[in-house]
């Protein structure tokens, strides 16, 4: 199952296999080595061990209304299972990942090299399994065959399915030399053949990682987690000794406050929901973008992302296709388009390059045009030569070629200063316009010219748009020249852009940024964006680039698109706003939970407490129930929030704070005083306390 067919099958919210899984895992995380990393719950444990304690003993040893304290040692324990629960399910999902990319991989045998610097495909090898393979070693990789490991491809070219790892079924080209010779091990190579240098060694491939990855286990706390770990430790801090004096103080006075509730008190005005669902929110956040076909190798990228205020892109292959592509056809006066769309594709016909296949395809597909009829007689195929920089073929007569202007006008023997005006004022708006001109010539006489530009991938200025709506400033860099950098720029709709820009350029622009007080996001896929890439706050490295670039990163879009960065960046802000959502509902909760609950708990000792009990609860004992009921059940209606994270919205920071505040502050208020009321009420009716 491909990793896209997985996003929409295994992970919904409620997968029952999922919840099954969850369920056990958030037995196993009692044990209190796993649940010291979360003071909160932590606590509430020990808490929930010494009432399970108290109610043993006035159940064996005689006490006062041991029915009453196994409810609130049952409920406590509730409390901790449900917070388990829910880092148990964001955790299961990201399993559920695992389990399908390790079925990507297989006992796979190897055809290793025994002299890696042969030439050709007919070299000595020896079949070994892939597990066999170390760094250095070099494999050779014919159709049909799957890659055993990751490497870089050394010689040949072909064309391989990366669908297990990518989730797309259209093949790709891989090639010795350039930014696309990395291979990916797993992936199935469909035609002619390759040899491999392999980079990783065993149990460190991509897949490996990818694996250790969605499962959270490389997953550390962010500093913004940490921090707020921080504040919801202190906070349980000083609710436990505000406890423990007015246990002092009911000692001192008389007053009989027992000990199961106090503490059930104490669990009732801590961070408990917020703590309990801490953990869940920052893997869900990892989750959320392996669904998007994107890798985080940590939750500090991932928030990152989420404060990313300058946005570089490398043009080739992430702004732009990286080929150029044939675009227009510009005729001589005389000559028709059509005419001269039938030339070209005529002269392409021994061009296998993707310029010649572009030209052959717009020929087609814009003037419907066919290879010529040269009267029966067997055209002669001129393939395409780096060396003539021309293709062609020769029949009945005609010599028609296609290629540089310089080649074209030195075959007919046409001098450059004596071509037609039309000629020179076409070749100029090309180049002006930073294309490539080739010039079409047929039996000495030329025809017109084709147009190949680096054309700009589609809807990519509509997703810069929204970025710019993010308040994201977008910065292409490029080899080009200023001239054609701009043309790309504008078309492309970037804020900027950073012409004849060396490794060293990119890496400064990016310092120079975050000197600034900027966090930077940089997207690439050369070896060359290798050093901005690892130096970039939020480095996003396309998995068709190199393996320089990859591990660079500290995130892999695994689709090569370079426009998925807008979903990292609101995956990155939801992540924010989703802890920041829930925190807050989390201590308005517990201010609610104050003026809900103390008034009723010493109404008996202080009267006058009884103008605050505005909601009329039962008793002293209800209300710590129905308090602590309430305070399990509350984490489990926000475990799906948790998990699917808070709705993101562009709008400005002022904006979203007065959405936050009225929706989870505002709600945070009213939800104990409805929700409690409401659960007092059943205990009343069913005596419970």
């Amino acid at each position: 199952m491909s990793q896209k067919s997985l996003a929409k099958h295994k992970l919904s919210l409620f997968d029952p296999a999922i919840f099954r899984e969850a369920a056990v895992e958030a037995f196993k995380k009692l044990a209190p080595h796993k649940l010291a990393a979360n003071p909160v719950i932590f606590v509430t444990e020990v808490v929930a061990a010494l009432v399970t304690l108290l109610w043993l003993r006035s159940l064996f040893l005689g006490g006062s209304e041991p029915f009453f304290s196994g409810q609130i040692a049952l409920w406590l324990w509730f409390t901790v299972l449900f917070a388990t629960f829910a880092e148990a399910v964001a955790e299961g999902r990201g399993k559920a990942q695992a389990a399908t990319l390790r079925a990507t991989r297989s006992d796979t045998m190897a055809k290793r090299l025994r002299d890696p610097e042969a030439s050709g495909h007919s070299a000595a090898i020896d079949n070994v399994p892939a597990l066999d393979l170390r760094a250095g070693d070099t494999v050779l990789v014919e159709a049909g065959d799957i890659i055993p490991s990751d490497g870089d491809i050394v010689e040949g070219v072909a064309s391989v399915n990366e669908s297990a790892i990518t989730g797309e079924s259209a093949p790709v080209i891989r090639e010795a030399g350039g930014d696309r010779c990395a291979v990916t091990g797993g992936t199935t190579v469909l035609s002619d053949w390759i040899k491999v240098r392999i980079t990783a060694q065993p149990g460190n491939t991509f897949i490996d990682r990818m694996i250790a990855l969605v499962e959270g286990a490389e997953r550390q706390k962010t500093p913004n987690e940490l921090a707020l770990s921080v504040l919801l430790a202190g906070l349980t801090l000083i609710f436990l000794i505000a406890v423990v004096t007015l246990w002092s103080l009911g000692v001192y006075s008389g007053m009989n406050v027992s000990v199961v509730v106090l503490v059930a008190l104490l669990v009732t005005l801590i961070p408990t929901t917020i703590g309990g669902l801490l953990s869940a929110i920052g893997i869900a956040g990892m989750d959320r973008l392996v669904r998007f076909n994107v890798l985080a190798t940590s939750g500090r990228a991932v928030e990152a992302a989420g404060d990313v205020d300058t946005l570089l892109l490398d043009k080739t292959g992430t702004i732009t296709f990286g080929n150029r592509m044939a675009s227009e056809f510009i005729p001589m006066p005389g000559v028709s388009a059509a005419d001269l769309a039938e030339a070209a594709l005529a002269a392409s016909l021994g061009d296998e390059t993707p310029e010649g296949r572009s030209i052959v395809a717009l020929a087609k597909s814009e003037f419907g045009a066919r290879e010529p009829d040269f009267g029966g007689v067997a055209p002669t195929i001129v393939p395409f030569a780096a060396q003539t920089r021309l293709s062609g073929v020769d029949a009945g007569g005609r010599a028609i070629r296609k290629g540089a202007v310089e080649a074209v006008l030195r075959f007919i023997g046409l001098p450059a200063d004596s071509t037609p005006p039309d000629f020179k004022a076409g070749v100029e708006r090309i180049g002006h316009s930073g294309g490539t001109p080739l010039a079409v010539a047929d039996k000495g006489r030329l025809l017109g010219l084709i147009h190949l530009k680096d054309v700009v991938k589609p809807g990519i200025r509509e997703r810069f748009a929204a970025l710019r709506a993010m308040g994201i400033k977008t910065v292409m860099i490029t080899g080009d020249n200023p001239l054609t950098a701009a043309s790309i720029a504008t078309e492309a709709g970037v804020d900027d852009f950073l012409a004849e820009a060396t490794p060293e350029d990119k890496l400064n622009l990016i310092r120079k940024e975050q000197t600034g007080g900027r966090l930077v996001a940089m997207c690439g896929d050369g070896t060359n964006d290798a050093p901005a890439l690892a130096q970039a706050d939020v480095g996003v490295a396309m998995q068709t680039g190199t393996q320089a670039a990859r591990e660079a990163g500290n995130m892999v879009d695994l689709d090569s698109d370079p426009t998925k960065l807008i979903e990292i960046v609101e995956i990155g802000k939801q992540l924010l706003m989703t802890r920041g959502s829930l925190t807050t509902f989390s201590i308005a909760n517990d201010v609610a939970k104050y003026f809900a609950i103390l008034p009723a708990l010493f109404i008996a000792t202080y009267p006058e407490l009884g103008a605050l009990n505005v909601m009329g609860l039962s008793s002293p004992r209800s209300a710590i129930l129905s308090a602590v009921i309430f305070n399990a059940i509350i984490i489990v209606l926000l475990i799906p929030l948790a998990l699917k994270g808070v709705a993101y919205r562009p709008v400005g920071a002022a904006a979203l704070l007065r959405r936050n505040l009225l929706i989870y502050g505002l709600g945070g208020l009213i939800a104990p005083f409805i929700g409690i009321k409401a659960i007092d009420i059943v205990v009343a009716a069913l005596h419970l306390a």
